[in-house]
């Protein structure tokens, strides 16, 4: 890939953020990097250092505010692809559940990557490649719950799919296509060790999912391998 292409990437500090940094990175893309406090973010400081076109900035996607500031600090840039990542998996396994929690998942998860897509799309709508993908989960697929609980992460997964979807129809007369991806049980702080796939397979299968997006297949809902899921 060119580095005239450009890809923007939230929760860029670790876990697959930071891998989908580090293999856009070393492939010669532009990368701006979006995390919450950049100066604790060691190891997206390392890759910065080792890699030049990467640029760092702070954003808590949960702070709608900012992502409109940063919207306006980029209003001159071209975003090819622009990777919703960032997300949280607040514990529900009782039936004891913190309301609080709920509200911050649906924030973190499902309404914030409505807001950063939006907020973006001028940006996003004036590239070459004019891309928009969402890491959701298969656990936000109502065909494939068979084990109940998890309800905040489900219902916040679930609910982010059908933003995408409806972006994925209102965005395309702006030639601009959605995807929305389940990037696998991966080995993360999220995914725990036990995980059946490292972060460098699961962001590798991603981005090949991205780069044969097209408008005639916006709207749907892939795994990391290429297959696709149920809702």
């Amino acid at each position: 890939m060119s580095e005239n292409y450009q890809v923007l990437i939230t929760g860029a500090n670790r876990g697959l953020g930071l891998e989908f940094t580090k293999q856009y990175a070393k492939d010669g893309w532009r990368v701006l990097a979006c995390c919450r406090v950049p100066k604790q973010a060691s190891a997206l400081q390392e890759l910065a250092n080792t890699y030049s076109n990467i640029q760092i900035f702070t954003l808590d996607v949960a702070d709608f505010a900012q992502v409109d500031a940063l919207a306006q600090q980029l209003k001159d840039e071209k975003i090819d692809v622009l990777i919703n990542n960032a997300g949280i998996y607040p514990d529900s396994s009782t039936h004891q559940i913190n309301t609080d929690d709920w509200l911050d998942a649906f924030t973190v998860n499902s309404i914030s990557p409505y807001k950063i897509a939006t907020a973006f799309t001028p940006h996003i709508a004036k590239s070459s490649l004019k891309k928009i993908a969402t890491l959701t989960s298969k656990m936000g697929s109502i065909d494939d719950n068979t084990s109940g609980g998890s309800y905040i992460y489900r219902s916040s997964k679930a609910a982010a799919n059908m933003v995408m979807k409806s972006l994925a129809t209102d965005l395309q007369p702006q030639g601009i296509s959605v995807v929305i991806l389940h990037p696998g049980w991966v080995q993360t702080d999220m995914g725990g060790s036990n995980a059946l796939i490292d972060t460098k397979t699961s962001v590798a299968g991603m981005r090949r999912v991205i780069e044969y997006l097209k408008l005639s297949n916006t709207g749907c809902f892939i795994a990391y391998d290429g297959q696709s899921i149920n809702w």
